[in-house]
């Protein structure tokens, strides 16, 4: 059966804001700097780019931490038809849904869904238990790796939120280090980051920063 991964210092991936570096370099530096769990987020990949990728990933996280693929649940199966070590996927609020993508995945693999809104999670409560892992909870703050999001909602506003269910949440949109122990306390499981480790010169060292941060920020009493 499945366990659902450390998801405390959450990477996710971006080709663009990578560089030069490259995404596969780049998640190699930030598992080495404390990352637990890789999101492969590539847009604009054609399915045999994104399989490549994903097999790539997985080679370069060598089972220090879970690898996920956000929204191509036939990149997933392919991967893992192809040997590769891969947990699940993340998908979005357009994207198949949640329980066809277990039906398809089976017991096994891990579902991430984002969730902004209430009307979001009391539709996971609808589903049977364990149908979806853990919840992606934003924006945050600001940022510029997607289009079209919805207004901030800062940490009060996840707080609230992440209240609202017992499914593990994770914070994204706009993370800074700075932020991880405030969510933590606001009882997130955990911080998923794009440019703060993507863009960074030295993505070992700002994944580091992240891993520290959470590390050192005790939760408050109830949440994880």
């Amino acid at each position: 059966m499945r366990r659902v991964p450390d998801l405390s210092t959450y990477l996710v991936t971006d080709a663009r804001l990578s560089g030069a570096r490259g995404v596969i370099e780049t998640v190699r530096a930030a598992v080495a700097g404390g990352a637990t769990t890789v999101q492969l987020r590539e847009k604009e990949a054609t399915g045999r780019e994104m399989l490549a990728a994903l097999i790539a990933v997985a080679e370069a996280v060598d089972g220090r931490a879970s690898v996920l693929v956000d929204d191509r649940v036939d990149v997933y199966l392919a991967a893992r038809a192809a040997g590769a070590d891969v947990h699940g996927v993340h998908l979005g609020q357009t994207d198949l849904p949640v329980a066809s993508a277990r039906a398809i995945v089976g017991p096994d693999a891990v579902i991430g869904l984002t969730a902004k809104t209430h009307a979001h999670i009391h539709a996971v409560h609808a589903l049977p238990v364990g149908t979806v892992d853990y919840l992606g909870v934003g924006i945050i703050h600001p940022t510029q790796t997607k289009e079209d999001l919805p207004p901030p909602i800062g940490v009060e506003g996840f707080a609230r939120l992440a209240a609202a269910t017992a499914v593990p949440c994770v914070a994204i949109g706009g993370i800074r280090v700075e932020d991880a122990a405030p969510l933590r306390r606001a009882g997130a499981a955990g911080v998923a980051v794009v440019s703060a480790i993507c863009a960074a010169p030295d993505a070992r060292a700002a994944a580091a920063g992240f891993a520290t941060a959470w590390r050192g920020a005790a939760p408050d009493a109830g949440a994880d």
